[in-house]
């Protein structure tokens, strides 16, 4: 097993591959909010570790104040650590982020964040997550997720996947050689119905 906390250290690291993602993960929160309509924003980040790709944004962000609801992380220490700098109108929700019952009353969101979750399952289980997008995302909402490049690169299929359910890609970035990536949409099509208890992954 994997020890989560431990493996968020890398982030202490300004030079390291985490440290580079997190900086283009937090300008597409940025982007997300500014183009956000007036009024409540809701938020629902899956396996969101400590908070870090979205709480110090909303910390400094003119449209922070507006953003309401879930982070949803499954590692005890690390939702302390959410808990302890998230707003009120956050929640942290200690919770298996793969099962869409942790999503029931946040979902649809108008961001929502899937980082980190990608590069840790299989490919089918990338492809019925993305799948379930449009129940989780409401119309004219931004998803942001992130999936290593190297070989094999699962990333173009994964791009068209988000296209093939609504997503309009809005932004791609990925490190100058075979490592992170991140990517941003935008759901061009209508919010389908949400179903409590779906599977969509489990880490391997």
């Amino acid at each position: 097993m994997i020890d989560w906390q431990r493996w968020h250290t890398s982030y202490d690291d300004p030079r390291s591959p985490l440290s580079q993602r997190l900086v283009e993960v937090r300008r597409q929160v940025r982007l997300a909010l500014d183009r956000s309509v007036p009024g409540a924003i809701r938020l629902l980040s899956l396996c969101a570790g400590d908070g870090r790709d979205v709480l110090p944004v909303l910390a400094g962000h003119r449209r922070g104040t507006d953003v309401r609801g879930r982070l949803v992380e499954l590692e005890p220490g690390l939702c302390a650590a959410a808990r302890a700098s998230a707003p009120p109108a956050v929640e942290v929700l200690e919770a298996d982020a793969g099962d869409t019952s942790a999503c029931a009353g946040a979902a649809p969101a108008d961001l929502l964040l899937m980082c980190g979750i990608f590069g840790n399952v299989g490919d089918d289980d990338v492809e019925r997550t993305v799948s379930a997008v449009p129940s989780l995302l409401a119309t004219g909402g931004t998803v942001i997720w992130t999936r290593s490049t190297r070989a094999p690169d699962l990333t173009p299929r994964i791009r068209s996947w988000f296209e093939e359910v609504g997503v309009e890609e809005v932004s791609f970035a990925a490190a100058p050689a075979p490592g992170w990536s991140v990517g941003a949409g935008v759901h061009r099509g209508p919010t389908a119905p949400f179903v409590a208890g779906r599977r969509l992954f489990a880490f391997r």
